[in-house]
């Protein structure tokens, strides 16, 4: 299934298969890449905004999401960094990379593990730690996962549960979008990979890189994110290693999607600002 935002998919060859992705326009690069469970589309509202502002833009898919292989064996947010980096390398240059959720925790790995090539981090929703959790407690989590992402109700179930988490204001194209993930989902070895992600992902291993970060990051924070214990808690935890926070009234776990009034212009400005300050280009070449 065809679900890019542009008409032509391209491949970024990996190891295990290909990681698909869109790209459109010139000038400083910009990456996104959405979070577990999701597809590009869900960047439909900055994308338009962004090429009209002069940004080249390139929106991946997850492994084994959207029209990427479904042959992959690892998952997570290390490998998922690395074809984030693999793919600013291909496309040539320095980038800005966008992340939403874990997509976000993937693109602050990469951050801190090649400062060359990342010129800054837009992120939504991120998820760059590890809730407190008990042995037991994890393990229910996994039993659950084992049983709701399986069979021929699993697709249904995260598409529901995606719903969800969309607190607050939602967009006019999510029904549709949330349609669109369970189609995906139902395509032969996508749900079984979504499974195997949901027990291996752990973003323990993005906290203690977080100090090694040192590009500019803007971050916005839905205040009704229900993947937060405490929404505000975690904005200031995560102003506190060096970002910009923005936190988003009326919004939840998507808000890239929910509030595209606040996340457009706040992105706008905040590339703006260091396309200045790097003297009109980050080392992006179209």
């Amino acid at each position: 299934m065809n679900t890019s935002i542009a008409s032509q998919v391209r491949y970024l060859q990996r190891p295990e298969g290909r990681i698909s992705y869109t790209v459109e326009g010139t000038g400083p690069l910009v990456v996104a890449v959405p979070g577990m469970g999701d597809l590009r589309s869900t960047y439909r509202e900055l994308v338009g905004p962004l090429l009209e502002a002069g940004y080249r833009v390139a929106v991946t898919d997850l492994r084994a999401h959207g029209d990427s292989d479904t042959t992959f064996r690892e998952f997570g947010d290390i490998v998922t960094g690395r074809d984030l980096l693999a793919l600013i390398d291909e496309l040539g240059g320095r980038a800005v990379v966008l992340g939403n959720s874990m997509g976000a925790a993937a693109a602050a790995w990469a951050a801190a593990e090649r400062p060359d090539a990342v010129a800054g981090l837009v992120l939504f929703g991120p998820l760059l730690r590890d809730p407190v959790m008990s042995r037991f407690a994890v393990a229910s989590v996994h039993g659950m996962y084992r049983v709701l992402f399986t069979g021929p109700w699993g697709a249904s179930v995260w598409a529901a549960y995606y719903r969800s988490i969309n607190k607050g204001r939602t967009a006019p194209w999510l029904k549709e979008h949330a349609a669109d993930l369970a189609r995906n989902m139902r395509e032969p070895g996508r749900l079984r990979s979504f499974r195997h992600l949901t027990l291996v992902l752990t973003h323990s291993v993005v906290e203690p890189r977080l100090p090694e970060v040192k590009a500019p990051m803007l971050a916005f924070v839905g205040a009704l994110d229900p993947d937060y214990k405490d929404p505000a808690a975690e904005a200031d935890w995560i102003e506190s290693h060096g970002a910009q926070v923005v936190r988003v009234p009326e919004a939840g776990h998507y808000p890239q999607a929910q509030r595209p009034d606040v996340i457009v212009p706040a992105t706008l400005e905040f590339l703006g600002e260091l396309r200045v300050a790097a003297g009109g280009d980050w080392g992006a070449r179209a």
